[in-house]
């Protein structure tokens, strides 16, 4: 069958219900942030015990991600399985938490095994996207990183809209909800028919693929994106929570912190549909740029009203999730051919290790500080991404000229 017919036979529901079943997947990730006011009152936690917890499922994911690479399960069982199993494991590990009481340790472990099923849920769902698109790809991963985003904010939206819910039932719903998505995955989405198997994972690949000037480009602009990005998704709560506290104002945290997270998901379309047309480079640019300016500008807004200091941090919401489809678009553009599984495990792996760096660096760092300063200290991510990215954009700068010519 050609691929035209492939395109125009392709299940209307598919690209739905991925993004769906991946929405309820990913909203594990920050169960644990949007409980953490509770526990730190009830477990008498910490304020650290925040970055302790978001580290936690960084290194799990990032060990999930490196287990799932050098066994190439994904490749030897179909996705889809294999999504629904991680979707149900990580569910578990997830609810396993409400039988706690006072065990820090113990739920940093339920959280590191949260972090480590997740990574057959957030790249296992693109794999299955990849199964049932070729070249409109890069549309469908906008929503895709969407539906990342929106999940990211779920948490912290049933948290806001249950205050008066117990946090063992707001962890619970998470946990329900994820594991449903698994089961719609599995029952409605075969495997594609663009669906291939990897190549082996190759350590050794390390020392070839930052030779390639073009993905260093591309995955510098990630690392740079990443030093950012799961910091201030973490300490967004704490930093309205200072606000509210200094202006006297009363703000829903938990409803606040969802919105602003949850921007992110129309900037994460919208740069799917724009960059067919403007390329990935320069819309990852644009909005990188601006989440930057957030960042260096954050002291300042910090002592604004409510209405100007708000739509501001709505606005970094917006910008700094929405670049993330198109760091992947361009990952997976420039990793060598013979590498290209590979060369995204190890972006990857190295993009969430220099997440929990920014996210250890705030947390030691915000008391002494102050929540005004703290998120001042995300200004390296989008500057050394924006430098990493002007090979790019001259690239594509040239391209068009020629183009127009």
């Amino acid at each position: 069958m050609c691929e035209e017919n492939l395109l125009t036979s392709r299940p209307r529901h598919i690209l739905p219900v991925i993004a769906l079943s991946q929405f309820a997947g990913v909203s594990l990730w920050f169960s644990g942030n949007a409980i953490l006011p509770d526990l730190q009152v009830r477990w008498d936690l910490p304020p650290e015990a925040l970055g302790d917890l978001t580290s936690a499922v960084q290194f799990g994911f990032i060990a999930g991600t490196l287990v799932f690479a050098f066994t190439a399960i994904a490749d030897r069982i179909s996705p889809r399985k294999i999504f629904a199993a991680c979707a149900f494991l990580g569910a578990a590990a997830n609810g396993a938490a409400v039988l706690l009481d006072q065990a820090m340790p113990a739920l940093l472990v339920l959280r590191f095994a949260t972090g480590f099923f997740l990574a057959g849920i957030y790249p296992v769902g693109m794999k299955i996207a990849s199964g049932w698109f070729d070249k409109d790809l890069g549309r469908a991963l906008g929503y895709l990183v969407g539906a990342l985003v929106g999940g990211t904010a779920l948490p912290h939206l049933i948290r806001g809209l249950g205050q008066d819910l117990p946090w063992q039932e707001v962890t619970l719903a998470v946990s329900v909800f994820a594991a449903a998505g698994g089961v719609l995955m599995f029952l409605t989405v075969p495997d594609g028919p663009f669906l291939r198997a990897g190549a082996a994972f190759n350590p050794k690949a390390l020392l070839v693929v930052f030779r390639n000037r073009d993905f260093r480009g591309s995955a510098f602009g990630y690392f740079g994106h990443m030093w950012e990005l799961y910091a201030f998704w973490a300490f967004v709560p704490v930093v309205l929570a200072s606000y509210a506290a200094i202006h006297g104002v009363a703000l829903d945290i938990s409803l606040w912190t969802a919105g602003i997270i949850g921007t992110g998901i129309v900037s994460c379309v919208v740069g799917g549909l724009l960059s067919p047309r403007f390329g990935s480079a320069p819309v990852a640019a644009v909005q990188l740029a601006i989440s930057g300016l957030c960042c260096l500008i954050s002291p300042l807004l910090f002592f604004t009203p409510p209405e100007v200091f708000l739509p501001f941090m709505l606005l970094w919401g917006l910008a700094v999730a929405g670049d993330s489809p198109q760091f992947s678009a361009l990952n997976a553009r420039f990793a060598p051919p013979a590498l290209v599984g590979s060369a995204l495990t190890i972006a990857n792996c190295v993009g969430f290790t220099i997440s929990i760096v920014s996210i250890q660096l705030l947390n030691q760092t915000i008391d002494d500080l102050g929540a005004d300063w703290a998120l001042f200290l995300l200004v390296p991510g989008p500057v050394i991404g924006l430098l990493a990215l002007r090979h790019l954009l001259r690239r594509d700068a040239v391209r068009s000229t020629i183009s127009a010519q």
